[in-house]
C-alpha cells in the first residue's frame, strides 16, 4: 500500500518539474481534490441516469451530469440499510459490528477517535469540511470545518434548520430550506477556502428524508400528471412473513404530518400531537370521506411520491451549483466527484416507503463518479461493490494509504482495466434495529450476481432466497423449494463472509446487540465535545 503511494508522489513530482506541459497534463499532476455528495434516503429509482419509469418524469440532470462526464455503477449495495450506521461505515470503511455504530436508536456508539478517510486526507495537506447531515451523535473529527446539522435528533429540520459549527457554536438559519442552506454553505467553503492546498469535501443533504417538505419553489411541480404504480405496489407478502409484520405500508402507515394534513383547530399541543401521528401504528384516516379503498390508497401514493420527488428535485438543483463552480473556476479538471445516498429507498415498491431491509429497493445504492482522465465518459459497471468500499476507493484515488483496519476494498481498478476479476462476487448484509419505528426484524445475508439468501432472526426463525434472475421483485420465497445444494453453498458462503469479517456472534448475541440501549446526544453540541 505504502509502495502505491510513494510511486503516486513520484510521479506527481516528475509531472511538476517539466515546465513544457500541456494545460491537460498539468492538471493531471496536481493533488487530485474530492468533493463527495450525499443524499438522504434518495433512491437509485428516483435518479434519470438509473432509468425508471419514476425518473423519464421526474429527471435529475444534475446528478446525471456525473454519470455522463464518468460512470454509473450498478450493483452498489449497503451493509445495513438505516442513516446512521451506514455513515459510520462509509466514513470507516468497516461493518457496523466493527465501527460501532450500528443502529440509529439506542444502540451503538460511533467513536470519532477511530481512523476515518477524512482523517487520512487531512493528515495528507488536504483542507478537509462536512457541511450539512452528519447523525453520527459525536462532534465530527477529521475536518477543517464543519457545518451540521443538530435538532431533531441530528435530522435537522427542513425549515428553520439548526447547525452547529466546529463543535461549538449553533446557529439557526431561520426562514430557509435546509438544502439552499447547505448548497449556499458549500459554494462559501469553497469560495474561501486555502486556494494553495488540495481539498476533500463532504456536501450532505437533509433531502429527500421523511417528512418529504419541498422547498416552497418546488411546490407547483408535478401537479398536472400522476404517476405510475411499480409492479409490486400491491403485493401481499405471500410467503414473507417478516414482510407481512411491516409497519411501512404507504395504505396503512403514513401520517398526517407525511401528508401534510393540517390538525383541526382547538387542540391542545398533546392532542394535536396525538392527531399529526394517526399512521404510524396502523390507525386509519382518510382526509376526506369521498376517498375510500383504492381511491385513498392511490391518493396517498401521489402524495407522497410527488413530495418526495420535489425534494429531489432541490437537492438535484444544488448539485448542479456546485458543479457548475468547479467548471467555471477550472476545478473540476483535477476533481473527483461522487454522487450517493446512505442506502436505498422504497418509492411503493411492495406497498413501502421507508429501507431497513436487505430487499432490492432498500439495499442497493446509487452511486456515479467522474474523474478526469481515469474514468472514460459514459462508463456503466456491473462489479459489485458495497459502501464499506467508499473510504478504500477514494484513498486509492487520491493515492493515499489505505489502513489495514478497513474492512473495504478499493473498486478504482472497475474504472482503469486494472483489475482482472471483480472486487466481490458476492455482498453482505446485516440489520439491527427492532421493532423501533418499522418493525423490521432484524436479518443478515449475502447476495450474489443470482441468488439472495436471508435470515430473520430476533422473534422468528425464517429463511429467505431469492433468484433474482427470475424474480428480480422478490415476490416469491423459494427456499422451501429450491434445490438443496443450492441452498447448502449459499449458506456456506455466508458462513464464510461472516466469519471472514468476524461478524460471526451466536443467535443470542446478536438479540443483545438490537437489546441494548445506548442514550445519544445529538443536539447540545458542548456536551458531544465531552
Amino acid at each position: 500500500m505504502m509502495k502505491r503511494f510513494f510511486f503516486h508522489c513520484f510521479v506527481a513530482l516528475m509531472a511538476c518539474s517539466c515546465a513544457t506541459e500541456s494545460p491537460e497534463k498539468q492538471a493531471a499532476s496536481k493533488p487530485l481534490n474530492v468533493v463527495y455528495i450525499m443524499a438522504d434516503d434518495l433512491a437509485y429509482q428516483a435518479i434519470s441516469a438509473y432509468g425508471s419509469e419514476i425518473s423519464k418524469l421526474a429527471p435529475t440532470p444534475n446528478i446525471d451530469r456525473i454519470a455522463k462526464n464518468g460512470a454509473r455503477m450498478d450493483a452498489v449495495y449497503c451493509t445495513n440499510s438505516i442513516c446512521g450506521p451506514s455513515r459510520a461505515s462509509i466514513l470507516t470503511g468497516k461493518f457496523s459490528h466493527d465501527n460501532g455504530f450500528y443502529k440509529n436508536v439506542d444502540g451503538g456508539d460511533f467513536n470519532g477517535e477511530q481512523v476515518t478517510f477524512p482523517k487520512i486526507f487531512q493528515a495528507n495537506g488536504y483542507e478537509t469540511a462536512v457541511i450539512g447531515k452528519w447523525h453520527l451523535g459525536t462532534t465530527p473529527t477529521g475536518f477543517d470545518y464543519s457545518k451540521v446539522l443538530t435538532n431533531w435528533g441530528g435530522q435537522g429540520t427542513y425549515f428553520n434548520p439548526e447547525f452547529c459549527i466546529n463543535g461549538t457554536d449553533t446557529v439557526t438559519e431561520s426562514k430557509r430550506h435546509s438544502t439552499q442552506v447547505i448548497e449556499d454553505d458549500c459554494i462559501d467553503w469553497l469560495s474561501s477556502r486555502d486556494g494553495d492546498k488540495p481539498f476533500m469535501l463532504l456536501y450532505q443533504f437533509k433531502a429527500p428524508h421523511r417528512d418529504w417538505r419541498p422547498d416552497s419553489m418546488y411546490h407547483d411541480l408535478f401537479t398536472d400528471f400522476d404517476f405510475p404504480l411499480p409492479s409490486s405496489f400491491d403485493d401481499d407478502y405471500d410467503g414473507r412473513i417478516a414482510a407481512s409484520e411491516n409497519m411501512m405500508e404507504i395504505e396503512n402507515h403514513l401520517n398526517r404530518r407525511d401528508m401534510k394534513q393540517v390538525p383541526p383547530p382547538g387542540l391542545s399541543r398533546k392532542d394535536s400531537l396525538r392527531w399529526l401521528s394517526y399512521g404510524d401504528k396502523g390507525q386509519f384516516w382518510t382526509p376526506d370521506d369521498s376517498l375510500q379503498g383504492e381511491t385513498l390508497k392511490y391518493w396517498k401514493f401521489q402524495t407522497y411520491i410527488k413530495d418526495y420527488l420535489r425534494c429531489v428535485a432541490g437537492v438535484d438543483r444544488a448539485i448542479g451549483r456546485v458543479l457548475d463552480y468547479l467548471e467555471e473556476t477550472g476545478l473540476s479538471e483535477n476533481t473527483l466527484v461522487v454522487y450517493t445516498s446512505d442506502q436505498g429507498f422504497y418509492l411503493g415498491e411492495h406497498g413501502w416507503f421507508d429501507k431497513r431491509w436487505m430487499y432490492e429497493e432498500s439495499f442497493k445504492m446509487p452511486f456515479v463518479i467522474s474523474c478526469p482522465g481515469v474514468i472514460e465518459p459514459g462508463t456503466v459497471s456491473d462489479q459489485m461493490a458495497m459502501n464499506v468500499d467508499f473510504a478504500p476507493t477514494l484513498l486509492d484515488f487520491a493515492g493515499l494509504p489505505i489502513p489495514d483496519q478497513m474492512q473495504g476494498e478499493s473498486f478504482k481498478g472497475a474504472f482503469n482495466g486494472v483489475n482482472e476479476k471483480p472486487v466481490r462476487e458476492s455482498v453482505y448484509y446485516h440489520y439491527y434495529e427492532y421493532p423501533i419505528w418499522h418493525k423490521v426484524q432484524p436479518h443478515y445475508g449475502i447476495r450474489t450476481s443470482k441468488y439472495k439468501l436471508m435470515h430473520f432472526y430476533y422473534s422468528m426463525d425464517v429463511w429467505e432466497l431469492y433468484d433474482l434472475e427470475a424474480d428480480p421483485n422478490e415476490m416469491n420465497n423459494i427456499y422451501a423449494d429450491a434445490p438443496k445444494s443450492v441452498v447448502s453453498r449459499l449458506k456456506s458462503e455466508l458462513d464464510s463472509i461472516r466469519e471472514f469479517y468476524q461478524d460471526d456472534q451466536t443467535l443470542a448475541e446478536m438479540k443483545l446487540m438490537t437489546d441494548t440501549v445506548i442514550t445519544r446526544v445529538y443536539n447540545e453540541p458542548l456536551k458531544m465535545n465531552k
